[in-house]
């Protein structure tokens, strides 16, 4: 009889205590899954107050080449080739700086009126480089800063500094 209660305890317990890995189990995924949605809305939350910046500056009259006019730097690469990076490129059209090229680590798939090279390739010296992904700016600062000996500035701090 005792050995018959055991085996139904334990057929409890065991049920119980897989019921509680895999809750904790989808807790975690849950969590992650929040976390990276906190991540991606903070990314774009910083996207929208440069690009409201952005919309300030040109309401103010300016424009972004005189930054680099300022700073004596004619010869520009820029990294992010997303929206910002071809809104970049656009503004700079014209101004009479030579955007160099572009660097993006999807190079392969992207189109552009300018050359897009990967971090991991030989890239030609430029006066400045113009990083468009103000999230990662820490982290593409420090990789292109081990290869490039020219500054390495964000968009968003031209935006403020104009």
């Amino acid at each position: 009889m005792k050995k018959g209660a055991i085996s139904v305890l334990s057929l409890f317990v065991g049920a119980a205590a897989g019921a509680t890995a895999g809750a904790v189990g989808v807790g975690r995924k849950a969590g992650d899954k929040i976390a990276d949605r906190q991540k991606l809305a903070d990314k774009h939350l910083a996207l929208y107050l440069m690009m409201n910046q952005w919309v300030k500056v040109k309401q103010e009259g300016k424009n972004l080449s005189a930054y680099f006019e300022n700073n004596s730097y004619k010869k520009i690469a820029v990294y992010g080739m997303n929206y910002v990076g071809e809104t970049l490129l656009s503004e700079l059209k014209g101004s009479g700086l030579e955007i160099a090229y572009a660097i993006d680590r999807k190079a392969d798939t992207i189109y552009a009126d300018v050359d897009v090279y990967t971090a991991e390739d030989a890239l030609e010296k430029v006066d400045v480089v113009v990083v468009t992904a103000i999230t990662f700016f820490d982290e593409i600062k420090e990789k292109l800063g081990k290869k490039m000996d020219c500054p390495i500035i964000s968009l968003e701090d031209i935006l403020y500094e104009v």
